[in-house]
């Protein structure tokens, strides 16, 4: 294999998170007059911080909102993930075909991550190797997250490979000279295209690609 660590991120490639996730945001958001659609908070709000999705919603509405936002955002989504979460398709599998050091970087809490992870049964993989942007409070699109990560795990950025899912983790891949693989559907293929990040769409392809 080409590469010698790779660096997950969470949502949207380890774990099909994407559409609960945002569709609490738009209720909650909706609750203030927002008036925005599922559609709306993917475009937008995918690979964000939850601090980011806050204040665009604020501009939006043109008013604050209360701390009880981010608190109603983490309760009702982890009661999302308690009954609807599933993994991306074929992540299990890869994962125990792996042959080289992995682990998982991503803007949201460690708590979250834990739960997820646990969730689709595969948390054993990452145990002691996962990383959040709240443990050093820098989020994507900043690269620090993942030089964390590949520092932690004793690999240069040359020697790792990214697999993201959004435009802000791609950018935070690229401006810390990480090799990025973009996972995305028909959708969002343009986007990363016109970033000149190569593109898959089934987890069955990732092995090939990172030889």
């Amino acid at each position: 294999m080409r590469y010698q660590c790779i660096i997950f991120d969470c949502d949207g490639v380890l774990v099909d998170s994407e559409t609960i996730s945002n569709q609490v945001v738009v209720d909650l958001a909706n609750q203030h007059n927002a008036n925005i659609t599922l559609e709306y908070a993917i475009k937008h709000f995918a690979g964000t911080s939850l601090s980011f999705v806050k204040e665009h919603i604020e501009g939006i509405i043109q008013e604050e909102l209360s701390d009880d936002f981010e608190k109603d955002y983490r309760r009702l989504s982890f009661e999302k993930f308690q009954t609807d979460l599933q993994p991306i398709k074929g992540i299990p599998e890869l994962l125990n075909r792996l042959t080289v050091p992995f682990c998982v970087a991503s803007n949201g809490p460690l708590n979250k991550m834990e739960l997820n992870l646990k969730l689709i049964g595969v948390l054993d993989h990452f145990k002691g190797n996962m990383f959040s942007a709240y443990e050093i409070e820098k989020w994507k699109p900043d690269p620090s997250l993942f030089l964390h990560a590949a520092k932690t795990m004793g690999f240069l950025p040359s020697e790792c490979i990214v697999i993201e899912d959004s435009l802000s983790g791609v950018k935070a891949a690229k401006a810390g000279n990480f090799d990025v693989l973009a996972y995305t559907n028909e959708y969002k293929k343009e986007i990363f295209e016109k970033e000149g990040v190569p593109t898959f769409s089934s987890m069955d392809e990732l092995p090939e690609l990172l030889k």
